[in-house]
């Protein structure tokens, strides 16, 4: 489908101003992950998920109190679910009777409570989790830079990788930042920015690759500057309606997915604004040229070509 939006926005004209607002961005983010860190949820500190349940509609609110008089510290309550279904996580881990003293706790006061399943995750487990995810980001900017470089070239490759690092490095800065639960959830959401990221950019860089295939004059500044604009369409409608989904998702999908929510709808923002600026500005840096996307003469042409 093509949507018939032109504009003629000059985006390589601010091109300096927006590496220089990236560029604080990260080192901002790496300063947060440096110094604060990230607050890893129990998938990777290791502890224990209770799970219960209510003849009525759990009063969240209240069952932190109760847990909190009780002594309880270092633990989330949400719902699982139904109003009916409550999960406690605890980072507490080498208790076996830790279920039983939670719900001799909420059954205070004879309330009816149904004990559903006791989870333990060992640190060592937790630690083995946050590794490989971070091995499996890696192993994903790895692969997509060879995709990227088989397909189009090696300059786009570079501005697509930068690009993809630029957006989970923020991300994760946004975490640590405001502190906010990081979870194997998150750790799935910033795989997908990756691959949401991957797809604008190469979106963008297809029209860049054509463009410079069929004006015959123009500079690099002016062909990359056309292909954005032709593209810019496309681009706004997708992270459009990308973001009310996500949106929806995060008001009324539950507080188990909140992380996971926010995590998309930050990279969406930022794989929106790297695809027209960081990988687009890489090839500027990296001067990409007519020459660098000449298709290959054969042999047979060269042939003919002959007077």
């Amino acid at each position: 489908m093509s949507l018939n939006i032109e504009t003629k926005l000059d985006f390589m004209g601010r091109r300096k101003l927006a590496a220089l607002m990236s560029i604080a961005l990260v080192v901002i983010s790496i300063a947060s992950l440096a110094t604060r860190g990230l607050n890893f949820g129990l998938d990777f500190t290791g502890g224990t998920l209770i799970e219960v349940g209510y003849e009525q509609p759990a009063d969240i609110t209240s069952i932190r109190a109760q847990l909190e008089q009780a002594g309880f510290a270092n633990f989330t309550v949400v719902n699982f679910g139904r109003e009916e279904d409550v999960l406690v996580r605890m980072q507490e881990s080498g208790n076996p009777k830790l279920g039983d003293e939670v719900l001799e706790v909420l059954r205070t006061g004879g309330v009816e409570v149904e004990m559903r399943r006791v989870d333990y995750v060992g640190p060592q487990v937790g630690g083995e989790l946050r590794d490989q995810g971070g091995l499996g980001m890696l192993a994903a900017l790895v692969v997509m830079m060879l995709y990227v470089a088989v397909r189009f070239q090696s300059k786009f490759s570079l501005g697509a990788v930068v690009a993809l690092a630029h957006d989970v490095i923020i991300t994760l800065g946004v975490f640590s930042i405001l502190g906010l639960n990081f979870d194997l959830t998150v750790l799935a959401a910033l795989l997908a920015v990756i691959g949401y990221s991957l797809n604008d950019t190469i979106v963008v860089s297809d029209r860049i690759r054509e463009n410079f295939r069929k004006v015959r004059k123009g500079s690099s500044y002016d062909v990359i500057n056309k292909s954005l604009n032709e593209t810019l369409g496309r681009t706004i409608v997708t992270s459009l309606t990308t973001l009310l989904v996500l949106s929806a998702l995060f008001l009324f999908g539950g507080e188990l997915i909140h992380g996971f929510s926010i995590a998309l709808i930050i990279g969406v923002l930022i794989g929106t604004y790297s695809s027209i600026y960081v990988a687009s500005n890489m090839l500027m840096f990296l001067n990409i040229s007519k020459e660098d996307l000449m298709l290959p003469v054969r042999e047979d042409d060269a042939l003919d070509d002959r007077p």
